[in-house]
């Protein structure tokens, strides 16, 4: 999965694939989270976040299952 690179200063970069509903965070540490079950609206809303770490955390982390990949 490609992934575009985003300014905030915990992640790195964010891919989603739309058929599968997955999207993929990469951390600036280097780790990297799948998240299954993710709609696109939840991916466009986040990829336009004026605070793309804030919105991860508020509307992401917490609401959707993931696993390291």
């Amino acid at each position: 999965m490609e992934r575009k690179r985003v300014n905030s200063n915990k992640i790195r970069s964010v891919g989603y694939d739309p058929k599968s509903r997955l999207l993929e965070i990469e951390l600036r540490d280097g780790t990297v989270l799948a998240y299954s079950g993710v709609s696109q609206e939840v991916h466009r809303q986040f990829m336009a976040a004026p605070s793309p770490t804030s919105y991860y955390e508020d509307k992401i982390a917490d609401e959707f299952s993931a696993r390291r990949v």
